[in-house]
């Protein structure tokens, strides 16, 4: 995974406990997600959407790898907020630096409980044109 802020708590969150799908825009890319098969990628913690996005390579970048450090995984949740976890104090700080803060969510919130499917907007102003490959 990619590690752990050390300043930051460790965050208790409800996991999902069924199936449900997650879409990014503007790509469409869609994946259902089996809380049993948890985590999909190698950055962020497991869970999250970062998770799924790297699941996908749906674009999502994340300079400090997903531990609360940058907010470069900033998205937009379009539908399905509600099945999203409370704000923590740590994203909540990192989202004061962040433009476009409508429904917005950053790395662990993100995490959803299952009960409903989730649409994330990955907005363009974020993207980082210059970054390495996968490897």
């Amino acid at each position: 995974m990619g590690g752990s802020n050390p300043y930051i708590e460790e965050v208790k969150y409800k996991p999902a406990t069924k199936k449900f799908k997650i879409t990014f825009l503007p790509s469409g890319k869609t994946m259902e997600v089996d809380p049993e098969k948890i985590p999909y990628g190698h950055n962020g913690l497991p869970g999250s959407i970062l998770d799924f996005s790297e699941a996908l390579k749906a674009g999502l970048d994340h300079a400090c790898g997903g531990v609360c450090a940058c907010s470069t995984c900033h998205v937009m949740v379009k539908e399905g907020l509600e099945s999203c976890n409370e704000a923590t104090d740590a994203e909540l700080d990192e989202l004061d630096e962040a433009p476009g803060l409508r429904q917005s969510r950053g790395w662990v919130p993100d995490r959803s409980d299952g009960t409903t499917d989730i649409v994330v907007e990955i907005p363009g102003w974020n993207k980082n044109y210059a970054k390495e490959l996968d490897h």
